[in-house]
């Protein structure tokens, strides 16, 4: 057998993250260095996936293909720092990983990392190594991430609140609560599902405004919801909190959300204990983990808070996440019908937003969640809600793009939505730009209405 190269220093300190994203970096696997590519050398998200016939492997996304870290581990190149987050990818999800916290994490990054670098230890032996670590992306099965155990729903976009508030209450449509808490609700784990997986249409009570009684059938106003999903760390044990000063040491990292919901379910059964049975028959999340460490580049204070409005009670409230709480991330949805894929044409884009647009960070979510002595765990899920803005365009759902179907779209082959139909295609994408830092994405998260 052919002799590994020397294996790559790797370690957690500022100094080996800030190499990692440096703008000059490039890799030895000629589809990261591509200008469109997602998964540059300076992202490395973290995922799960199997090939036919065996068990799940954790990997590492690189251009089009994924890094096999067991295979990395067996002939050797992980060690030091990065040993005890690289012999956790021995499992067949990405909870034990977790679990360890951003250090190890990064110090497996950095190696990777350094692996992967264009004039590296690693391309000298490029031509044996490729074929023993590197998987296309396209030969094999992406799976959930993690096992979840929880997952919670927030609704920290002001903007989506508002538009949706008002439809209902014209006069008052914010909640005297939503500027002084982060509003969410518990959401149905077992039910969240990888990109790709077929949605069916859910079927339940719904009560038009005309109707004398309610009646059973499939929902008539299926949606879909652009969010970004956070996974929990290390967590905390039950009966302690999480300080906002701490939260972003809980957040392993980021992917896409799209949280599905049935509007005519949802309009008869949220009152008063809110969503159930109208969102909890499917959630898609992306199948790439985009880590904090990657973000970094790309941290920024969320928008500013209205004149008048409350400042937040002290435990929501903490310098750097004032300044940096935040996450510039551009986050589209685009559609597809069955229609438009049997005649060739191509997705069209219904809205563009900016993750930047919300009232709550992410770490005031987790916190928040955390302030009652709840116990948060390793892999449970945390969704930002329906990214909507201000401005026409970049709203996160049809709900308020088409003010509940009065105003349906119009697609460019003649065809209308107020609402979803079978045989749809929704995908979400989202990317990080910012100057002086090489753009990184997300992937897409995909689901066909069936």
């Amino acid at each position: 057998m052919s002799a590994s190269p020397t294996p790559p220093a790797g370690d957690s300190s500022p100094e080996a993250l800030a190499a990692t994203l440096d703008p000059a970096r490039r890799s030895w696997v000629p589809s990261a260095n591509a200008p469109d590519t997602d998964f540059p050398i300076q992202n490395l998200p973290f995922c799960v996936f199997r090939r036919d016939g065996e068990a799940p492997r954790v990997g590492v996304a690189i251009g089009e293909e994924i890094v096999d870290v067991s295979a990395a581990l067996a002939r050797g190149l992980l060690h030091g720092e990065a040993l005890p987050a690289a012999e956790a990818c021995r499992e067949s999800t990405l909870n034990a990983l977790m679990a360890l916290g951003r250090l190890p994490a990064r110090a497996l990054r950095t190696q990777l990392s350094e692996l992967l670098r264009a004039g590296g230890p690693g391309e000298e032996l490029r031509a044996t190594l490729a074929p023993a670590l590197l998987v296309s992306q396209h030969a094999v099965e992406l799976l959930l991430p993690a096992t979840v155990g929880d997952y919670t729903d927030f609704y920290a976009s002001v903007h989506h609140a508002t538009n949706v508030g008002r439809m209902f209450r014209p006069d008052n449509p914010l909640l005297p609560n939503y500027k002084w808490v982060p509003i969410g609700y518990h959401g149905r784990a077992s039910s969240l599902v990888v990109s790709g997986t077929p949605v069916h249409r859910p079927e339940g009570q719904r009560k038009g405004p005309n109707d004398a009684e309610p009646s059973v059938g499939p929902s008539r106003s299926l949606d879909y919801e652009l969010e970004v999903a956070a996974w929990v760390g290390p967590g905390n044990a039950l009966g302690t909190t999480i300080p906002l000063a701490e939260a972003d040491a809980h957040l392993f990292g980021l992917s896409l959300l799209n949280d599905w919901s049935a509007r005519d379910l949802q309009a008869w059964e949220y009152q008063p204990l809110g969503p159930f049975l109208a969102k909890n028959f499917a959630s898609t999340v992306s199948p790439f983990i985009v880590t904090l460490d990657a973000l970094e580049p790309f941290r920024a204070p969320i928008a500013a808070r209205a004149d008048g409005d409350p400042a937040p009670l002290p435990y929501l409230d903490d310098g750097h996440d004032r300044a940096r709480g935040g996450f510039a991330l551009t986050l589209e949805v685009w559609l597809c019908t069955a229609r438009m894929r049997t005649g060739g044409e191509p997705a069209v884009r219904l809205s563009r937003g900016s993750f930047l647009d919300l009232y709550w960070s992410m770490g005031q979510m987790l916190t928040h969640h955390a302030s009652n002595g709840c116990n948060l765990r390793p892999g449970d899920v945390l969704g930002s809600g329906t990214v909507s803005g201000a401005k026409s365009g970049t709203q996160g759902c049809l709900l308020e793009l088409t003010k509940r179907a009065a105003e349906p779209i119009t697609l460019p082959n003649g065809e209308t939505r107020g609402f979803l139909q079978d045989g749809d295609e929704v995908v979400l994408t989202g990317y990080a730009e910012a100057p002086g830092a090489v753009r990184i994405g997300f992937g897409r998260c995909a689901g066909v209405v069936r």
